[in-house]
């Protein structure tokens, strides 16, 4: 089955008799992209199938009060964002240690999980990602690998589109300088 647009979906989810299969329909359409940017900044599969699950149950509570002011898409990814943003948040405050610490065990999570299958290059992308803001990691991993429109981005997270550049203008300087610190450090 093709995806739906927005309004077939919407429509089906507000027929009592199809809003289940509408809500399913949803999931199966976005789920994937939602996993992906969830698991940039979260890394462990187990706890970024969590956020998307708790998600998707934000979603189901309040996907009758979308009103197509924004695309469906960037609706969710607000919800998922604003999920990963909090779970984030109650993580390093549960964690009596460093933030640095914490960086540490959740690129040690994606090093010790079979679900991430990336090269050592995008490895070394990861970890330098990891050492950025939770909100400047967002923009980035938005912009870089979900290639957005800042437009978009804008729409998703409430924030300006200059302010959106300039955060991810700074997240490239930050990521650059940290490969070539990581190269230097494994030259030595």
């Amino acid at each position: 089955m093709s995806d739906l647009s927005d309004e077939e979906l919407m429509a089906m989810f507000r027929e009592e008799r199809t809003r289940h299969y509408a809500f399913d329909l949803l999931m199966r359409q976005y789920q994937r992209r939602l996993y992906a940017f969830v698991r940039r900044m979260v890394t462990d599969h187990d706890e970024a199938q969590d956020v998307l699950q708790d998600s998707f149950v934000k979603v189901w509570h309040n996907l009758d009060q979308f009103r197509g002011g924004s695309a469906l898409f960037s609706w969710l990814y607000r919800i998922t964002h604003n999920q990963c943003l909090d779970h984030l948040r109650r993580r390093k405050r549960n964690v009596f240690v460093s933030n640095e610490s914490v960086m540490n065990s959740l690129t040690s999570n994606m090093d010790a999980t079979e679900h991430f299958n990336g090269d050592h290059i995008q490895r070394q992308l990861q970890r330098a990602l990891m050492t950025l803001p939770d909100k400047q990691r967002a923009v980035f991993t938005m912009k870089y690998f979900e290639e957005l429109k800042y437009e978009e981005i804008s729409t998703i997270t409430g924030t300006s589109v200059g302010a959106l550049k300039s955060s991810y203008h700074i997240a490239v300087k930050k990521i650059e300088a940290w490969l070539q610190r990581d190269q230097t450090k494994s030259a030595l």
